[in-house]
């Protein structure tokens, strides 16, 4: 199958997260040759980090001055990335799932000061 086949019979629902992710681990896993996911696990966090951080600027960039199309990608190659450090640390998707349900029916504000507010109970402040 073709890169444009394949993208074409992918699913666009959110369980191509989960499938990502399944493909991620396994690379984790098995460890093959040549595996760019592997060439990051075995970068560590600094390796994992410095492309979280390349393509957060990437997704930021692209929604200043690219196209739609632009952006998707950027934020696709952002999500990737961010999954890898997921399982670097073994963290499934669903704890992220988790925190984005619970924080439905909570205004952004409140939320983030919910949070800062928990966290400062538990530094003692």
């Amino acid at each position: 199958m073709t890169p444009s086949a394949a993208a074409d019979a992918a699913p666009t629902s959110s369980a191509i997260l989960d499938r990502l992710y399944a493909v991620i681990a396994s690379r984790r896993d098995e460890r093959p040759a040549g595996s760019y996911v592997v060439r990051l696990l075995d970068g560590g966090v600094e390796a994992i980090g410095a492309k979280v951080l390349e393509e957060a600027q990437e997704v930021v960039d692209a929604a200043r001055e690219e196209g739609d199309e632009a952006l998707a990608a950027e934020v696709a190659d952002l999500v990737f990335h961010s999954w890898v450090a997921l399982a670097a640390r073994g963290v499934e998707p669903d704890r992220v799932y988790r925190v984005l349900a619970k924080r439905f029916g909570t205004g952004g504000l409140e939320e983030k000061a919910a949070r800062h507010a928990s966290s400062d109970s538990k530094e003692g402040r």
